[in-house]
């Protein structure tokens, strides 16, 4: 028994990688989701499926039929074994996400002449906000929109219900979505007349197009016509499948664009029905989904649809296979990239580290492990196999050869995991053009993206920030304390040109943000390094300058010219940070504030943020109000602040800020920062 726990532990030591990996080591801590077409372990037989494309060391092809769609089903479920399905059901928001932009949002004209309340204002403000995005011209969906006359406002929904999940638990207590909010049109302008004029009796996240009012429920997306704001008129209603659910969506060029996930039907994977337009099912076939021509675990199918918000009408589709693990989603004005994090060829790994120390491993064991990297059953099998050779080859040491064996290993798989865990964990990228969805080319980076700012196109290039050893092999071979973040450029046909490595020892990404040629990173584990790279030079990108200070930016924004806002932690508080980074080489913490609140919705979600570059103030939400403040000759001060609300958005239409709440909106004349008016929302 002593040595049979002795090997065990041995073992251990050996295999914890694939051990996680059938545990279901894809779930995993990041944002969005949804799956492209990347390469697997293993390319299937059957080479002449239509639409193929080749990029990079990556390919893709279209299913000709439903068998070969059923086919590929199996074959993955032999490479990755029978749990690859239960390991990613945890669905998350994805955003479909695209590059920077400073300055005012919007870009939209300075008010002109008197702007004193009562003015006649017949053509409404000149100077209205926008929410909070990445891109001018790239609309993301949010609870809080305005056209400058009227705002929208989706109350949030509450949770009641008792409900039994198991025989044992039938008195839990669980919520049960009760939707108990809904979309207030509020009269804004004039800010003397506001009111609520109309109540749409849903909720959920909004688009606004002209006089087109998108409603994004958790099951359907709704239509209504707002060309009277008074009577909102339901126009069509996308509603998704039983086994389909909304992953994203955005407004680019008057057209929408739309991301669902469809669990695959192991029996009929095919043809492809996400959603109804009208009562009448959208039918995707056989012929028009893509997959990549390697297996990858597959349980999902996603669907990206171009709608037109008048009517609903789907203009054009496209649908891929993947697993519903971690996966992040980009658009630039042109493209839409699609990444998916997976493991690299474990197997693979064990055998090169083998070999690599081959003078503690017995020649007939390494030969053994590289034959059964090209047998073609599932992991688990694999991992049953190499588990009985490591036992077979332990069964033949001597007790003080194994105390030795066991004290090398642990130390030689340490050294060698740290210096190749890059080969671990890879992330596969999709590009995708804008205007006929078509696929234009694929590549690779290892590591995993934090979230959507990890990625940025500019100049026909493609920037992503990723950090290897913190993700799904965290705490493996001493990865856990030897994580690093780097930066990879990759160039039209997803081909790397260049890269800055190594930064943020033992630490993971908690902010990116790209401006131009530069790139900002903020890693953190016990202090806050912020770092400032030149990206210039596609081939040839740099690590200028690096600045370390106690706590954490969970996210950046340009404020004006090299200046960068850090909103995180310190110490359990809200900490602001505001970075001069007009010397790459030395950026300077300029001015900082610890706000007396713990929690800011910004570190959540960009959409909470708001700048208002004329008066040189921004917006943030808290815990307990809304804060409003100045930045004023790099100095940050609290303006004002707002309490007894439950604060959720702002936005500015000339020069009045209003502040939505939960249960009231307020609103300050940015001039003096007097409340002028507020509007109870409780009703």
């Amino acid at each position: 028994m002593l040595e049979q726990l002795t090997i065990k532990k041995l073992l251990m030591v050996f295999i914890p990688v694939i051990v996680l990996v059938v545990a279901g080591v894809f779930l995993y801590t990041h944002q969005e989701i949804i799956a492209p077409i990347i390469n697997g372990p293993q390319s299937p037989d059957n080479q002449n499926g239509g639409g193929v494309i080749v990029a990079g060391d990556f390919s893709v092809a279209k299913f000709t039929s439903e068998q070969e769609f059923k086919d590929y089903l199996t074959k993955a479920e032999n490479v990755y074994g029978d749990s690859f399905g239960s390991l990613g059901m945890r669905q998350s928001t994805g955003a479909l996400v695209a590059p920077e932009i400073s300055g005012e949002m919007g870009g939209l004209k300075e008010l002109t002449g008197d702007a004193n309340l009562g003015m006649p204002m017949d053509f409404g403000p000149e100077r209205v906000s926008e929410t909070n995005v990445q891109v001018l011209g790239i609309d993301e969906p949010d609870v809080v929109k305005t056209d400058g006359k009227q705002i929208y406002v989706s109350q949030p929904q509450y949770y009641y219900g008792t409900r039994g999940i198991m025989p044992m638990m039938e008195d839990s207590i669980l919520p049960i979505p009760q939707p108990q909010g809904g979309i207030k049109t509020i009269k804004a302008w004039p800010p003397a007349e506001l009111a609520v004029i109309s109540n749409i009796d849903t909720t959920g996240d909004l688009l606004l197009l002209k006089n087109n009012l998108l409603v994004f429920t958790y099951d359907k997306l709704v239509g209504y016509e707002v060309g009277d704001p008074q009577n909102p008129k339901q126009q069509w209603e996308l509603k998704y499948s039983d086994r389909s659910q909304l992953v994203s969506a955005r407004l680019y060029d008057s057209q929408v664009y739309l991301i669902t996930s469809t669990r695959v039907s192991y029996d009929r994977p095919c043809p492809l029905e996400p959603f109804s337009l009208n009562n009448n099912s959208i039918s995707v076939p056989c012929t028009g989904i893509y997959h990549p021509k390697t297996y990858v675990p597959t349980d999902i199918t996603y669907t990206v649809s171009v709608i037109d918000p008048a009517t609903g009408e789907i203009k054009k589709t496209n649908s891929f296979i993947g697993s519903s693990s971690t996966s992040i989603v980009y658009m630039s004005g042109d493209n839409i990239y699609v990444t998916y994090s997976y493991p690299g060829d474990l197997i693979g790994f064990f055998y090169n580290m083998m070999k690599a120390n081959s003078d503690i491993f017995p020649d007939w064991f390494i030969e053994k492990v590289e034959k059964l990297r090209s047998y073609d059953i599932s992991l688990q099998a694999k991992m049953m196999e190499f588990t009985a050779l490591g036992e077979q080859w332990m069964s033949g040491l001597s007790s003080d050869e194994e105390l030795k064996i066991e004290n090398e290993m642990e130390n030689r798989m340490e050294k060698y995991a740290v210096e190749h865990k890059r080969e671990l964990e890879v992330t596969g990228i999709v590009k995708i053009k804008s205007t006929d969805l078509s696929v234009q080319a694929t590549g690779s980076v290892p590591g995993q993206p934090l979230n959507q700012f990890s990625l940025d196109e500019y100049n026909n290039h493609l920037r992503i920030a990723i950090t290897v050893g913190s993700g799904m092999f965290s705490g493996f071979g001493g990865l856990g304390s030897d994580s690093a973040s780097d930066v990879y450029i990759l160039d039209n046909a997803l081909k790397v040109t260049g890269s800055v490595k190594e930064m943020g020892q033992g630490e993971r990404i908690y902010s990116v943000r790209f401006v131009g040629d530069q790139g900002y990173l903020v890693t953190f584990r016990q202090t806050d390094p912020f770092y400032v790279l030149d990206l210039s030079n596609p081939q040839k990108p740099e690590l200028k300058g690096e600045l370390k200070i106690p706590g954490f930016s969970s996210y950046l924004h340009p404020l004006g010219t090299n200046r960068i806002l850090g909103v995180g932690q310190e110490s359990g508080k809200v900490k602001l940070s505001l970075f001069d980074v007009s010397d790459p080489t030395n950026p300077v913490e300029k001015d900082k504030y610890s706000l007396d609140d713990y929690w800011s919705e910004v570190s959540q979600t960009h959409h909470a943020f708001l700048q208002d570059a004329k008066h040189n103030v921004f917006f943030m939400p808290g815990g307990k109000g809304g804060y409003v403040f100045s930045y004023q000759d790099d100095k940050l001060a609290l303006t004002t602040a707002v309490s007894e609300i439950t604060a959720r958005r702002a936005l500015y239409l000339n020069d009045y800020l209003y502040i939505v709440g939960n249960e009231k909106l307020v609103v300050l004349n940015e001039n003096t920062w007097l409340k002028i008016n507020e509007l109870d929302l409780s009703k």
